[in-house]
């Protein structure tokens, strides 16, 4: 996964935003159950190579984006956005691809003439698996895992593994635009077999626009009537109802809905917790908004 900064601007200043970083990463894998297998903070980017298990990546990453862009906001006296509105996520077969793949992020640095080793680049994942640096949160045993039970041994040949891809330079497989076909990385067989289980509704999952199409359907609203609403109860529980469907089902951030409806990002997610709270004992929205779920799965398929 690509984090960017908007507009390629920087989003790391100094050492203490890395290091807020990595707390935001150890505080989003306690809540959401992840695991971080490798990683690079470059400049203006970022690359994270995530194993998730019951959240989706799309929570995952916009937890961890709207926490560190408040906090460079605070830091750098600036408000806005920090992060492109989409992230660029690739669906990899392990099998096939672990180990290029967290080669290809360690040699991130070594592309970008800042060191001639990436071992002596501080703000990735590679010094730990060479066993220069502890980070607790990190997961290293499904790469080293490749190499043998022996840790200081897998290291040694992870660490040659990574020295051989320096001299085979660039890997296009890793650095394709981000068009349909990129969003899954394996042989057909696996392909096939992901395609198959989640269905294509997942390839294509519906953006803002499409939530507010089918809220405002739901809610019987006119075009842009969920854009321009009154502040009524109906239409904040609509709102609530987008700001719940972004977050769930969309790639999209709640910071890119808060500045189509005029909303901050505190308020919406309030709002979501207010709304997910209230379905537990009535019955009426929740199956509100399980219809809603079902229309925008609905609607994915069709324009898949």
């Amino acid at each position: 996964m690509i984090l960017r900064g908007n507009d390629r601007q920087d989003i790391f200043y100094d050492k203490v935003d890395r290091y807020k970083f990595y707390l935001l990463l150890q505080e989003g894998i306690e809540r959401f159950g992840y695991s971080i297998l490798s990683f690079c903070l470059m400049t203006n980017h970022v690359h994270l190579l995530c194993q998730v298990s019951e959240a989706p990546l799309a929570r995952i990453i916009q937890n961890l984006a709207f926490r560190y862009t408040r906090w460079i906001n605070w830091r750098q006296n600036r408000v806005g956005h920090l992060f492109q509105g989409r992230y660029k996520a690739i669906l990899v077969d392990a099998d096939e691809y672990l180990l290029q793949l967290t080669s290809y992020i360690h040699l991130n640095p070594v592309r970008a003439n800042l060191v001639k080793d990436p071992v002596d680049y501080p703000w990735s994942s590679h010094r730990a698996y060479a066993g220069k640096e502890i980070l607790p949160w990190l997961n290293s045993e499904p790469v080293l895992g490749y190499f043998g039970n022996n840790r200081q041994r897998a290291q040694l040949s992870f660490l040659d593994f990574v020295k051989q891809n320096i001299r085979s330079g660039h890997c296009e497989a890793f650095s394709r635009g981000d068009t349909a076909d990129s969003r899954l990385l394996g042989p057909d067989e696996f392909i096939d077999m992901v395609v198959e289980k989640m269905g294509p509704e997942h390839l294509r999952k519906p953006c803002i626009a499409d939530v507010i199409k089918a809220v405002e359907s739901l809610y019987g609203l006119p075009e842009d009537g969920l854009v321009n609403a009154d502040r009524s109860f109906k239409m904040a529980e609509a709102r609530s109802m987008a700001a719940w469907a972004v977050r769930e089902m969309s790639d999209d951030t709640l910071t890119d809905l808060g500045h189509i409806l005029g909303r901050d990002v505190t308020s919406l997610s309030s709002s979501i917790t207010r709304l997910t709270t209230k379905s537990k004992i009535d019955d009426d929205l929740a199956e509100r908004m399980a219809q809603l779920k079902r229309n925008l799965s609905d609607f994915a398929t069709l324009q898949a």
